[in-house]
């Protein structure tokens, strides 16, 4: 199976969030709402600098991503 990069996902136990998960390394879910990251595997650090970097990045792909998502359900 070929996965997305990026999924949507929610929960009506917590309606108000809005969850992306990235499905390569670093696999994690994010809740746009706060930010908060929840790791799906333990990660190996070697330069915590550059791993920081990566993350934030990934943080701005998945709002970028969501944001677009969100688009083409206002659009239909």
């Amino acid at each position: 199976m070929n996965l997305p990069r990026f999924l949507t996902a929610d929960n009506t136990d917590n309606p108000e969030d809005n969850f992306v998960i990235h499905t390569e390394y670093p696999r994690f879910i994010i809740n746009l709402i706060d930010d908060e990251i929840e790791f799906l595997e333990d990660i190996k650090v070697q330069d915590q600098e550059d791993f920081t970097l990566q993350v934030a990045e990934l943080i701005d792909e998945a709002s970028t991503f969501y944001d677009r998502e969100v688009m083409f359900y206002k659009e239909d």
